[in-house]
């Protein structure tokens, strides 16, 4: 048995160019929204290859906005969007707080992701979008879920939040539906501490998000954009009688924005972001090929040859007959200084602020499985093999203890 080593679930990296910009950042004073702001969302734009990118205050917030563009092509408060019953909960909560209703549809147990071939039997009259997420970095099935959408004449917004460098049949995820939302929170590969952002191509939606980060705001110069608190504004006289158009709000929006801060550290870690994603990549794929020894009790998910997993981190599922509990090896890791997290839940049966939308434990069984039975570890930078391998120790052990009782 190997030696108890540490493994922490998740790391943040801080790089020099983010210090120097962050200490450049507060002796200016100008800490607000600025070109910083811009220049991170300009390098995340072409890491991805898509035109627009509006960085937000929260992953949670990024697929708020995404979906409150909705508004502005037709969508009216209350109509309906279908997401899968298993993600982190931001995922209900962002439709909730747009003002939409979430219609939830199981998962795939293999893939964690939405059953596309649910999705059709949920759509109504009401809905408006589908929200796929690409859940602990596996692509969903977006091929599937696009030609549904297309059929129906629906928004598709991908809520990527952990799907940092994922591929699907090429492209990168976040990039396929009409828009594509990240976290950047410490434990995702590029982060800005808290943070979140908006991908697209369309320029119009960008300008949209633009406007409901800032409460709605109509005016967009780039004295505004920036939320320089100068006082002059570029376009203060182009309004209707002089109207100061700073103080003229065309939408229902939010206090959203990103700060310079923030961006900083984004910048310093987009530098480093093939390097990170890396280190996370060799991580994942040594432990997806590992793993599978454990396979009549534990599971895992499985890279196909059409996609590459973003690495977020490492779900394990407990097969159903094992004679073992989720919490024992929960226990048994944490003990030896393996930090852990459940797999999430089903949302609008194991949450209970989805309660009141009527659903009933049995009506989302894989999700419910998964809520039951399931965890991750974090696979990040700071870890090696030498911490993988001490993972594969510490699981065969319990294992052995299990088996011999």
């Amino acid at each position: 048995m190997a030696e108890k080593i540490r493994l922490p679930f998740g790391t943040i990296s801080i790089p020099e160019r983010s210090k120097t910009i962050i200490i450049e950042v507060l002796e200016s004073k100008r800490v607000s929204n600025g070109k910083y702001v811009r220049e991170f969302e300009k390098g995340f734009a072409a890491l991805l290859g898509v035109q627009e990118a509006v960085a937000v205050s929260s992953g949670t917030d990024a697929d708020v906005l995404a979906l409150s563009v909705l508004y502005d092509i037709g969508a009216r408060r209350g109509d309906e969007v279908i997401v899968p019953a298993l993600s982190f909960v931001a995922t209900g909560n962002a439709v909730l707080h747009a003002g939409f209703t979430p219609v939830f549809v199981d998962i795939d147990r293999k893939t964690l992701n939405i059953d596309p071939g649910k999705i059709e039997k949920a759509i109504t009259e009401k809905t408006v979008a589908i929200m796929p997420v690409h859940l602990m970095g596996k692509p969903a099935e977006m091929d599937t879920i696009t030609h549904i959408a297309k059929k129906n004449g629906l928004s598709v917004i991908e809520d990527a939040a952990e799907a940092h460098g994922a591929l699907y049949k090429g492209k990168n995820v976040g990039t396929i539906g009409d828009m594509g939302a990240f976290s950047l929170y410490i434990a995702h590969i590029i982060t800005t501490i808290e943070g979140g952002i908006v991908t697209t191509n369309n320029s119009d939606f960008a300008e949209i998000l633009r406007s409901l980060r800032s409460h709605g705001r109509a005016c967009k110069c780039e004295q505004c954009v920036l939320n320089i608190t100068s006082g002059y504004c570029a376009r203060r006289f182009q309004g209707k009688d002089g109207e100061d158009i700073r103080f003229t709000f065309e939408r229902v929006g939010y206090s959203s924005k990103m700060n310079e801060l923030e961006a900083a550290v984004g910048i310093g870690n987009l530098d480093e972001y093939h390097t990170i994603l890396e280190k996370r990549r060799n991580n994942l794929m040594y432990l997806l090929d590992k793993f599978k020894k454990f396979g009549s009790y534990l599971e895992s998910i499985h890279e196909e040859s059409f996609e590459r997993i973003g690495p977020h981190a490492f779900p394990v599922i407990i097969q159903e007959g094992a004679h073992f509990t989720r919490n024992q090896l929960v226990n048994f890791l944490e003990n030896r200084g393996i930090d852990t997290r459940n797999l999430f839940s089903s949302m609008p049966t194991q949450c209970n602020g989805f309660r009141f939308l009527g659903y009933k434990t049995g009506d989302f069984p894989n999700a419910e499985y998964i809520g039951n039975n399931g965890l991750h570890i974090g696979i990040h930078q700071d870890l090696g093999k030498e911490h993988i391998e001490y993972f594969l120790d510490v699981v065969e052990d319990f294992l052995s203890q299990k088996a011999g009782k």
